[in-house]
């Protein structure tokens, strides 16, 4: 499977995940006088937690830290589009924490394990 960020391909196929979380909903709870228990109002589905998981691929250690500072240069507090090859896409996301983990010499040079933390403002 393979993914772009606001149609950039940022990101390589090896193994790649995505997991989207549940919608939640949110609601007011009141007392009334005069009334027996409280009032309840839905405020409707709020947003959901989606996380990237995967692998990152660079020839030297110069181009793995030039594209994780611009895959972290997404945390900007803007919403993007993250869509997959399987023809999933993600809207309205905010990209709320980047973690590269595990840096290591690889068979075609460089590599390390990612996460990323999306909001889902509107679902």
């Amino acid at each position: 499977m393979n993914a772009t960020l606001d149609g950039q391909k940022l990101f390589d196929e090896r193994d790649f995940k995505i997991e989207p979380g549940s919608v939640s909903r949110d609601s007011i709870e009141r007392t009334v006088s005069g009334l027996d228990g409280v009032l309840s109002i839905d405020l409707g589905r709020r947003s959901r937690e989606i996380k990237q998981r995967g692998v990152l691929q660079a020839k030297s250690p110069s181009q793995m830290h030039e594209r994780i500072n611009t895959i972290s240069a997404y945390m900007d507090g803007n919403t993007h589009t993250l869509a997959t090859s399987n023809e999933e896409e993600f809207d309205n996301l905010r990209m709320d924490a980047f973690k590269a983990t595990n840096n290591r010499v690889s068979g075609g040079g460089f590599c390390c394990d990612y996460e990323i933390i999306y909001t889902q403002l509107v679902v």
